[in-house]
């Protein structure tokens, strides 16, 4: 018998499978508002969306070391967190502030 449901967790990781700009737009919100526990958290979501062993050969990071690198206490390199990043197809950017822009 199949459940009448399927649980938050599972459905929010289906969600960032089918569509990574949703993943990204995540990801981007939780960086824009949160603490860095918050960002390594919602890496870690996203990347167990995406497979974490998949995301860890990709990245050429032992899984181990992608887990304690994605856990809160996480701080990567930012060479580490540019090739979790690249292995789910997506980079860090860099973008100005709205209210910088309107003094310039």
């Amino acid at each position: 018998m199949t459940k009448p449901y399927i649980p938050h967790e599972e459905a929010t990781r289906e969600s960032f499978r089918r569509d990574p700009e949703f993943a990204a737009e995540y990801l981007n919100a939780v960086l824009e508002d949160g603490a860095q526990e918050d960002l390594m958290l919602a890496l870690r979501r996203v990347a167990e969306a995406f497979g974490m062993k998949d995301v860890a050969d990709t990245a050429r990071l032992n899984p181990k070391t992608l887990y304690r690198t994605l856990s809160p206490a996480g701080n990567p390199e930012l060479r580490s967190f540019q090739a979790i990043l690249g292995a789910m197809g997506m980079r860090l950017a860099v973008t100005p502030l709205a209210r910088m822009q309107r003094r310039l």
